[in-house]
Parts: C-alpha cells; sequence; structure tokens
C-alpha cells in the first residue's frame, strides 16, 4: 500500500491549500483515514479524520477551517484548510487504518491505530 501526499505549499497567513492523498496497492472505501501533522521539534498530531460512511472528527484548533472529504472512486482523501494561520504550519501526513472496529473520536487520535502512512507534504503559512 502506498499513500501519496500533494498539495502542500508556501500560503500567507489567511489563504487556503488542499491536500490530496492518493492510494494504490489498496482500495480504501471502507477504511478509516485521518490527516496528522508535526510542526518543527513538536509531536505528531492529529488535524481530522473521516470514517467509512462519511462521518469526520477534527482537533479543536481546526475546527471550522478545515474539511476532510474522501472521493471513493478516485481512492482518494482531501483536506481543505482555510484560513490558515501560522500555526498551521507543519508537515501533513495521511493514514490509514483498514479496521471494520466502530472507533470513537480518541481512537482517530492515536497515531498507532494506523497502518499505513503517506510521506508528507509540507506546508508553510507566513505571517
Amino acid at each position: 500500500v502506498q499513500l501519496q501526499a500533494s498539495g502542500g505549499g508556501l500560503v500567507q497567513a489567511g489563504g487556503s491549500l488542499k491536500l490530496s492523498c492518493v492510494a494504490s496497492g489498496h482500495t480504501i472505501s471502507a477504511d478509516k483515514i485521518s490527516w496528522f501533522r508535526q510542526a518543527p521539534r513538536k509531536e505528531r498530531n492529529f488535524v481530522a479524520g473521516i470514517g467509512r460512511t462519511g462521518t469526520t472528527t477534527y482537533t479543536e484548533a481546526v475546527k471550522g477551517r478545515f474539511t476532510i472529504s474522501r472521493d471513493n472512486a478516485k481512492n482518494t482523501v482531501y483536506l481543505q484548510m482555510n484560513s490558515l494561520e501560522p500555526e498551521d504550519t507543519a508537515i501533513y501526513y495521511c493514514a490509514v487504518s483498514p479496521t471494520t472496529q466502530s472507533w470513537y473520536a480518541s481512537n482517530y487520535r492515536e497515531p498507532a491505530n494506523y497502518d499505513y502512512w503517506g510521506q508528507g507534504t509540507l506546508v508553510t503559512v507566513s505571517s
């Protein structure tokens, strides 16, 4: 399974970016998928997650600004990021869990629950 994340870049505060995560070698239509981010010298943190039926969960810091979505026909998950802030600067990673078990929101937040990770895409927000 390979996850290819893209869409990162340099943007001014208040701007928008849309990240994509394309899966190959595995169909993600039934999977739980999330985006995490890791800022310099900080640990990797949960950003947003989406379940098989489209149920979503977000970390408080991005609620109302970020939207996670999926296109199963394209085997792709997206993260639309609006009203970006310098604090959003980080490498963004997509992660996939094929588990069929039901998850609480807390389950999405744990990196150890994911089997596959993308290589990351850098988002830099200037002030």
